[in-house]
């Protein structure tokens, strides 16, 4: 294929993808996916109940099947699963983030004094953010199998390949470098902002002897503790109400602290103020595992560089590290024998560091 041909093609594949967002925004706007909610139907009858010619509804009914968010059986039209997750998650298909986009670019970064005046409304930022962290946090749910079998925890297997960035300290083979000893007593796991706690379920799920504290929101715990009832964890898993930044945690009390697709939403100061916070929390040895987005050497990918945009526009403060950049915070905050792996399973680019105290 000449580089001419790949240019064209590229060029029809952005057009492409701009149009299927507005199919969806159509769909949405003129009422489709409300009348298709409620159950399948016939052209003629979406026809009638949304105002539009039959046959103009076909075109854009036809197009919706090619991108797979209509399906067809027979005479009649019904979301898919994915329009299904759309409808119950993103019904405004990422809008109200994305228009905020072009402001969160321009936004200067606050002074001190600023800081002090607009913390409310950086906490409620965050809030929203984790909120919607938590709601869709389910689909890590192969990543966090992924990431509890790196750790170590549960029968031994084979891990997949996962991809690792290094500095001097960072694990050429995560999956060796990173796991713990087989447990002999029990291990105590702090979730920390746990959102529907996937990841620390999951590690909880491949080893028995982790007893699971989820410290969280009221409205997250009800969507974490739902997850640990769903594979029967029952005594091995305990709720607290609590905020990641003033936790009030007990002194050398944990074996794992666990901060998941939370830590980087904070300013570069509170990741500081968190990291030692847990450090202080951990018993000897312990380790400290923030699973997030990272950045490497490497071009980051569409769903990575999304994710980093995302970040920006919900919280104002966050940002995505370079690896040396939280390799060091980590160091400066008391770990040793920091270590990386990104996670393989992830479908928007997740690593894992891990930290031990000495």
């Amino acid at each position: 294929m000449s580089n001419q041909d790949r240019t064209l093609d590229h060029y029809q594949e952005l057009m492409t993808i701009n149009a299927t967002s507005h199919l969806l925004r159509t769909a949405r706007t003129v009422g489709l996916f409300d009348q298709l909610a409620t159950g399948q139907q016939t052209l003629p009858a979406l026809a009638e109940n949304l105002g539009i010619p039959a046959d103009r509804l076909l075109l854009l009914l036809q197009s919706l099947i090619s991108v797979g968010i209509i399906e067809q059986y027979q005479e009649d039209y019904a979301l898919s699963a994915t329009a299904r997750l759309l409808c119950q998650y993103d019904a405004d298909l990422g809008d109200a983030t994305w228009e905020k986009l072009a402001n969160a670019l321009r936004e200067s970064p606050l002074d001190e004094p600023e800081k002090e005046t607009r913390s409310a409304e950086f906490a409620a930022r965050l809030r929203t953010r984790a909120d919607a962290v938590a709601a869709t946090q389910w689909v890590h749910t192969p990543a966090a199998m992924q990431a509890a079998e790196i750790l170590g925890f549960g029968p031994s297997e084979e891990t997949p390949d996962a991809s690792s960035e290094s500095n001097d300290s960072v694990a050429p083979a995560a999956s060796q470098a990173v796991a713990g000893p087989v447990a002999t007593e029990p291990i105590e796991l702090l979730d920390l902002g746990c959102g529907s706690a996937v990841w620390s379920c999951a590690m909880a799920f491949r080893e028995p002897a982790i007893h699971v504290t989820a410290i969280d929101s009221e409205a997250a715990l009800v969507a974490a503790q739902s997850m640990a009832d769903s594979i029967e964890l029952n005594d091995r898993f305990e709720a607290k109400v609590g905020d990641v930044l003033d936790a009030s945690l007990p002194a050398d009390s944990y074996d794992m602290i666990l901060i998941a697709q939370r830590l980087h939403a904070y300013s570069m100061e509170q990741v500081e103020q968190i990291l030692k916070s847990c450090l202080a929390s951990l018993k000897s040895g312990g380790r400290i595992v923030v699973i997030d987005l990272f950045r490497g050497p490497h071009r980051p990918t569409l769903s990575e560089s999304l994710e980093a945009l995302r970040l920006q526009v919900q919280t104002g403060e966050g940002a995505v590290p370079e690896l040396k950049s939280a390799e060091q915070r980590f160091r400066d905050a008391g770990y040793e024998s920091v270590q990386f792996t990104y996670i393989a399973a992830s479908r928007v680019g997740l690593g894992m560091m891990i930290g031990s105290k000495p």
